[in-house]
């Protein structure tokens, strides 16, 4: 079974069957076993062996992953699941611009936006760094730029204000 997985912003899709899971071409033996009565989980992928908390978050398929004391939120469904949910988001239609937030805690590496700018749903507005990896925050809905909060080289929090758009 295939499944789409976002890890704290970057997509995944994993191909499970079985003991395997293949993601980006590449196949590897797999198991999450729990352990005695804890949130603890030992992950085992290939000869790699990595123990993390879980805990289940609000919606369907969303978890909280705490491993090496770095904490990751994580939405996992599978792919027919993902594909429903998208074609109900764009058949709802856009709800107007919304103020872009740190999904995660980070350093703000590039702002790509000025006060006054148009920007269009998907286009990047800002470039943070959280958990080694660069991740383009994009805008939800077109709109005009009406406040910038974010500077690079600052670290911020998870829900910190980053952009205000305006319609």
């Amino acid at each position: 079974m295939k499944y789409v997985v976002d890890v704290n912003g970057a997509r995944v899709v994993v191909d499970v069957d079985g003991a395997q899971a293949t993601t980006e071409g590449l196949s590897r033996s797999a198991e999450l076993s729990p352990t005695s009565s804890t949130p603890v989980r030992v992950m085992r992928i290939g000869d790699s062996i990595v123990r993390m908390i879980y805990r289940r978050g609000e919606g369907r398929g969303m978890y909280t992953l705490d491993i090496d004391g770095h904490s990751y939120t994580v939405e996992a469904i599978d792919e027919r699941t993902r594909a429903i949910r998208e074609m109900t988001a764009q058949s709802a239609g856009a709800t107007g611009p919304a103020p872009l937030k740190a999904p995660m805690p980070g350093l703000i590496i590039r702002v790509n936006v000025a006060v006054g700018d148009t920007v269009s749903a998907g286009q990047g507005l800002v470039v943070m760094e959280a958990m080694k990896m660069e991740n383009e925050l994009r805008a939800v809905a077109s709109g005009t730029v009406k406040a910038i909060y974010a500077v690079p080289g600052t670290a911020v929090e998870k829900g910190t204000l980053l952009v205000e758009l305006a319609p």
